[in-house]
């Protein structure tokens, strides 16, 4: 059976248990994608976030979803790209595994995820798209209970890169 799936959308609009924000450490908002999921879940979004007290990078916290089809929102903290010499391979890895990890601590079965880092954090796509595919292919195989995870590709830059890294991977 087929978990995980690599399609070009709108993250906002995905009918799934949970939907992956890329969140920034403060949790109360900011561009791309993080604004849109503000924008679209309402103002009670923010509210919740206020009382959360940020997030490190590399981990997520889980909200309510509000007006979303969502029943939650996974605020996951990617770090900004240097480069690569500052660990930015593994705290995308872990965001991506902490994000899955508190998806099955809450019991949910369809997760949507966006390019985490891949806009303002400015993280090469190519690097972005392999090390999350990866990442949640291997939680996957210890996570039996999550039965559908989306990447969820804004724009065709982004889908072709999560598509290249799909085929690389031989999956």
């Amino acid at each position: 059976m087929q978990r995980i799936w690599v399609v070009e959308g709108d993250i906002t609009t995905f009918d799934v248990d949970a939907i992956v924000n890329a969140a920034n450490t403060t949790l109360l908002g900011g561009g791309g994608v993080d604004g849109a999921i503000h924008r679209a879940a309402g103002p009670e979004l923010l509210a919740e976030c206020r009382t959360l007290g940020g997030c490190a990078t590399g981990s997520a916290k889980i909200t309510r979803g509000y007006r979303l089809r969502a029943r939650h929102v996974i605020h996951a903290v990617g770090p900004v790209w240097h480069g690569g010499s500052s660990h930015e391979a593994e705290l995308l890895a872990s965001a991506y595994r902490t994000s899955l990890e508190l998806a099955r601590d809450h019991r949910l079965k369809t997760i949507a995820f966006p390019a985490i880092s891949c806009g303002v954090y400015g993280y090469p796509l190519d690097q972005a798209a392999r090390i999350a595919l990866t990442t949640v292919s291997a939680v996957l195989d210890e996570v039996p209970s999550i039965e559908r995870v989306y990447h969820v590709c804004f724009g065709p830059a982004v889908l072709n890169a999560y598509r290249e890294a799909w085929a690389s991977l031989g999956t």
